[in-house]
């Protein structure tokens, strides 16, 4: 009998595979993450099971997608989140992080509902409403970042 490995641990080989592909077939990347803020001040963040830390949602731009869709979708795949008003354009950053081909538009959305809290899922294992004073610990720097620039007026960086 061979033993049974957990997905999780295939996972970010499979990610780091996929973004050596993406770079050769790919010119050029493109993501979007939104800044979701409630009624109350708070910041919609997830928890991913193949990442460390606390994110602002989002995700890829698939081919022939426009920006605000892929905002949309991601929205509802990983919040249940559904966008009621337009999304403000934010800011585009280049993610070096990930490549020098990659870049990510930042999108403040305030009109949206969220008929329930979205279930953990195989990609989302965490998520909530957390105020800007009070994120999580492990809150990644370039959420971090993000927040204090839409919120508070901070210069916005070229560099996500």
């Amino acid at each position: 009998m061979v033993p049974e490995f957990p997905r999780r641990a295939f996972e970010p080989a499979i990610r780091r595979l996929l973004h050596l592909y993406w770079r050769f077939a790919r010119g050029l990347t493109i993501g979007v993450r939104g800044l979701v803020i409630d009624g109350q001040g708070r910041v919609f963040l997830v928890k991913h099971s193949y990442l460390d830390g606390w994110y602002l949602p989002g995700g890829g731009v698939e081919v022939d997608e426009p920006l605000e869709a892929a905002l949309a979708r991601e929205l509802r795949e990983e919040g249940n989140i559904e966008l009621s008003g337009p999304p403000e354009l934010f800011a585009i950053y280049l993610n070096r992080r990930i490549s020098r081909r990659d870049h990510i538009a930042l999108y403040v959305v305030r009109s949206f509902e969220q008929s329930a809290p979205p279930r953990p899922n195989r990609e989302i294992v965490a998520h909530g409403f957390f105020a800007p004073t009070s994120l999580p610990d492990d809150t990644t720097r370039g959420t971090r970042e993000r927040i204090a620039e839409v919120l508070s007026g901070r210069a916005v960086a070229d560099f996500w």
